[in-house]
């Protein structure tokens, strides 16, 4: 396995690296496929509870490295048939939470990178463009549907239909990350916010996650018939009884994901 991407485990929580300063952190196939199957070890690890994709080096991400993946875009994919699609548009969705750390220049994928994820981290320092109109194509990562989701129409359009680049600030101002913070402290607020969530009940952040996913996907209506199940089957869980007695003897959970 090559280091393009970087794993490490503390406690529940997974961190991601994008690990190719020298490229500007662009992706490669090699680096998209093996950022895809770090997401599958995230999602099929029980112990795991959080993950923070940040990256090493002064750059989020370039997008992609065009001249190496192009090619498979008319050809065979980028990814293979089955595969955790880090955006969740061409492939499986990992359904546990994922916050990014994002500083520096931040092009196309890695804008969408931000978009799929649940929780975004911005530097500010971060310069962001999503510059495929300028290319004489357009975003195929989620980023039209989710831009307008995350900041309203006109927010969305005015930077998808010039191509313009927009610093931190406006970023956070139009909603596209919900921390604004130095640079130098962008993964310890990530950081933070994964340890925070980790401390929670398992079961109750997947539902979380999974109810507010059908809601922006399908609907009110559809997230509404699910409340009703979904609170019978958590308050026979484990996690459920240990919540109500850590609040009556006044100590921090336990949760075990039972």
């Amino acid at each position: 396995m090559s280091n393009t991407i970087t794993r490490e485990i503390k406690g529940h929580v997974f961190f991601i690296g994008l690990n190719r300063p020298d490229k500007k952190n662009a992706f490669n196939l090699e680096m998209l496929r093996e950022l895809s199957q770090a997401i599958g070890e995230y999602e099929e690890n029980p112990e795991l509870r959080a993950a923070v994709i940040f990256a090493h080096g002064e750059v989020f991400t370039a997008g992609l490295d065009l001249m190496d993946v192009a090619p498979a875009m008319g050809g065979a994919g980028i990814l293979p048939e089955g595969a955790y699609d880090p955006v969740g548009i061409h492939g499986k969705r990992c359904s546990k939470p994922i916050i990014c750390a994002v500083q520096g220049l931040c092009l196309t994928l890695g804008i969408e990178l931000m978009l799929a994820a649940d929780i975004v981290v911005i530097g500010d320092n971060a310069r962001l463009a999503q510059i495929e109109i300028k290319r004489g194509i357009f975003p195929f990562g989620g980023a039209n549907m989710r831009w307008v989701a995350a900041s309203g129409w006109g927010n969305a359009m005015r930077y998808l239909l010039t191509g313009d680049e927009l610093d931190a600030q406006t970023a956070y101002r139009i909603g596209m990350a919900q921390e604004l913070v130095p640079v130098d402290q962008v993964l310890a607020k990530a950081t933070e916010i994964a340890e925070t969530i980790a401390a929670q009940a398992p079961l109750g952040v997947a539902a979380t996650l999974k109810n507010a996913r059908l809601a922006q996907e399908k609907g009110f209506e559809a997230a509404t018939a699910e409340l009703v199940p979904e609170i019978k089957r958590l308050m026979k869980t484990e996690d459920a009884r240990e919540g109500v007695m850590s609040f009556m003897q006044r100590r921090p959970a336990e949760f075990k994901g039972r």
